[in-house]
Parts: structure tokens; sequence; C-alpha cells
């Protein structure tokens, strides 16, 4: 029996309600609505960070940012003589595909550190210099030598993708392809003019330009601006076209029964939602919001992950790096210490065991939170404000009931959980909680 191939699909500041399949009328994402059609969608699935860089650190380690040290998105350190390589040290589930004979490649943002050295296990290596960049002729890196690519950026990505796809089909072997997009994050300019208008019509219901809010950061200036409405509902819809290009290769190429499609997003997104623009730096202090934390997630997989379900259960990043291991039968680092379990069986369809007391633990910085199927605790370090919201009757977190006099005992058994959770994997000289939470980026490794 083959080994199976990974296609390993990661957008960008895209908010979990940002896909037809997600329950929105307004945004066209078929190729979305068809990898879901022909798997398993999470509607559960919440990033460990609400931000870019420490979100993909997780993914592919397992480990949180109190553990790898990614606590921002990284500022300086991409490209040069003074690289750093952030990830150096840890142990991502791409090094232990690669050791166990998977090919592994990247098509698109990497924003790690050290962006001309492929790392971790990767042998083909085409990414963006920095985070991101202009959708149009962007700065990319293609066998170290940093250049400019002419066209497109989604298209540019997807093209360099089925490449590899025909490359990794013709020699045979089993690979892990990751296409990394920086759809939709902003610009929210540039894109194909013909989506943009088409969305000349659209009434933005989804995307409730609320009055703005006390903390909104500064890209609520696009607060009320339909064409930045327009430029991110096409910035999906591009790519959502691009997924589907990804698909039929791999159906062409023969490869769509032995591999597992992976669609997930570092970051939610809100578009106006709770009178702000932005994920978790959209306001400070920063917040964690079901829009900044929940990510559309999608695995796919014919005749393995059954086909058009839902599965509700709730499922962290930090799962993602063993439950893919033990997707594959390969083994789990032991060492690093790791706080996430395997969901596997969500993936079979069969019930995750204790799903009704799983608990989600989030951290950006000094900003921790804690979140139950029915309740959410954030705690800002020695700064404030705290918030409590009863998800079950509170969905949108309109209520803060932190003050509450009837919540004290609530919050005490919640704030316990936190500190004895985060007490079992924090390195003591890379914890969050020595992070200044009103800066923007990441400089440096704080050790």
């Amino acid at each position: 029996m083959k080994p199976t191939n990974v296609l390993f699909i990661l957008t960008d500041d895209q908010g979990v309600w940002a896909a037809g399949c997600y329950g929105n009328p307004e945004i066209r994402t078929p190729s979305m609505d068809r990898l879901a059609a022909t798997g398993t969608r999470f509607e559960n699935f919440f990033v460990a960070t609400p931000v870019c860089s420490p979100s993909r650190a997780t993914f592919l380690t397992g480990r949180i940012p109190s553990q790898h040290g990614v606590h921002d998105w990284i500022r300086d350190g991409n490209c040069g003589p003074d690289a750093i390589p952030y990830l150096e040290g840890e142990v991502a589930y791409t090094d232990v595909l690669a050791r166990h004979g998977w090919t592994c490649g990247l098509s698109g943002k990497w924003h790690l550190g050290d962006s001309q050295i492929p790392q971790h296990g990767f042998t083909d290596w085409f990414v963006h210099q920095r985070g991101g960049g202009p959708y149009n002729d962007a700065p990319m890196i293609r066998n170290g030598q940093l250049g400019t690519e002419p066209g497109y950026v989604t298209d540019v990505i997807t093209d360099e993708a089925s490449r590899l796809l025909d490359h990794y089909a013709e020699g045979g072997y089993p690979f892990y392809l990751g296409v990394h997009y920086t759809a939709p994050h902003s610009p929210w300019t540039g894109h194909p003019q013909e989506i943009v208008d088409s969305y000349d019509d659209c009434p933005f219901e989804s995307c409730p330009q609320e009055p703005k809010h006390p903390w909104a950061g500064s890209l609520s200036g696009h607060l009320g601006n339909r064409e930045s409405l327009k430029g991110y509902f096409a910035a999906v819809t591009a790519m959502d076209a691009n997924v589907g290009r990804l698909l039929d290769r791999l159906e062409e190429l023969g490869l769509r029964e032995n591999t597992l499609v992976v669609f997930l997003s570092d970051n939610g997104f809100s578009c106006g939602h709770h009178g702000f623009w932005g994920k978790g730096n959209g306001t400070n202090p920063r917040n964690m919001y079901e829009n900044s934390i929940k990510v559309p997630a999608i695995f796919s997989h014919p005749g393995t992950i059954p086909e058009n379900r839902v599965e509700t259960a709730l499922v962290s990043a930090y799962d993602f790096m063993p439950t893919l291991l033990d997707y594959l039968e390969l083994p789990i680092p032991e060492s690093p210490n790791l706080p996430g379990r395997s969901f596997l069986p969500a993936l079979r369809g069969e019930p995750v065991s204790g799903h009704d007391s799983v608990v989600i633990y989030d951290e950006y910085g000094p900003v921790r939170m804690v979140r139950t199927k029915d309740w959410k605790y954030v705690y800002r370090h020695a700064h404030g404000p705290h918030e409590l919201y009863h998800l079950a009757e509170d969905p949108d977190e309109r209520r803060n009931l932190v003050d509450a006099p009837d919540q004290k005992e609530r919050i005490r058994e919640l704030k316990a959980m936190m500190d004895a959770w985060f007490a079992e994997y924090v390195i003591p000289n890379r914890d969050g909680l020595r992070e200044d939470g009103t800066a923007h980026g990441q400089m440096e490794r704080g050790w």
C-alpha cells in the first residue's frame, strides 16, 4: 500500500464566516464547497494564537508560542545577513515526514524567519521574501535567490504548486505539498477586476459594519468601505478558483484517491464584525473574539474520510501535528511536551472521546484565553480588562459577565484551569507573559 500524500492548503486572514460551505450565501467559494462535499468540515477549529507567525509555528510543531517562542508576526529576520531561523531546534511534522520518505515542498508564505534557506525537511522551496506583499509582481524567493515574480501572486503560487505536483507524480514518491496563499490578507486591492466588479451589488449582510469598537486599530479605517469589502471577497474567490485548479490537477494526475487534502487558515478575521477590521491585533488590547480564533477547516480523502460531514468537536491547531502524524501512521515526537492530542477519530467519523469536556486554550503575549463548550474567559495579565462570555446563550460575545457577582466562582475555576494548563506547558524563558501586549511584530527571539 502506497503512503498517503498530503496537500496542505493554508490561507491568510480568512474568517470562518468567509466561505459558502460555512453558511455565507454572499461569498462565492465553489472549490471550498466542493472540498467540504467530499470530506469533513470542522465547525469548531481554533488556532492557538490569532495572528499569523505564531499560529503557523504551532501548526508545524504542535507547540504553543510559550514553547516555540514565536509570539507575534515576524517583523525582522526574514532575509539577508541578519536572518533569524525562528524555529531552529524545533521538531516540525515535516521533519518527521522527510525522515520517513516523503518529499516536502512549499509554495507561498513561510514567514517564520530565514526565508532564503529551506528548513525543516523541505526540499522544494518557493516562498515570499517576507510575510506578504503586493498581489501583483510580488517579491519572492526561488532557489535561494531574491526576485520579483510577474503576475497575480495567488495564480503564481498555484502555478508553482501545480509544477511540483507534476514532478511528484512523475517521480512516483510520496509527497507533502504546502500551498500557503497570502489571500485574503491585505491589501484588498490589485485583485482580478472582473471578480471585484462581480460583487458590485452585494449587500454584504454577512459583514455588518458595526459602530467602531473602542479598542479598534488602524485597519478599522476600512469600516463602511464597500471597496474594501469587495476586495476581501474578491481575494477569497480568486484564491478559491486556484484551489479548484489544484483539485483538478490532482484528479488529472490520478493522485486524488491517495492524497489527503487539508484546507485551513492561519487565523480568523473580522470585516466590521464587533466594529473593527482585523484579527487578534485588530484591537488594542488584543482580542480573543470567536472570529479571530476560529478558522475554516476541511479534511478530504476520498474513501477514507467520510464525505459531506460536519464535525462539531472542539479542536485546536496544537492538535494538528499529532493528528497528521497519527493519520500517516508516523511516530509522534516524544520529547517536546506536546499539549495537543490526535483527533483522528473525528476524521474517521467516530465520536471524539471526552468531546463535552474538551477545553481550548489560546495565548497572544500577555493575553490568555480558556474556552469550554459553553464559556469563554479572557485574562489580560497585569493590565486587564478581562472578559467572560456565556457562549451557549451569547454566541456573538455581546455581554461581558466578568463583573457579575454570581460569576465569581466560575471565574475562579476557569482561571485556575488556565493557570494549571499553562504551568504544565510553558517554557519559562519563552513565556508570553513577558511580552509587551501593545507591541506589533516580533523582532527577535526573546531568549
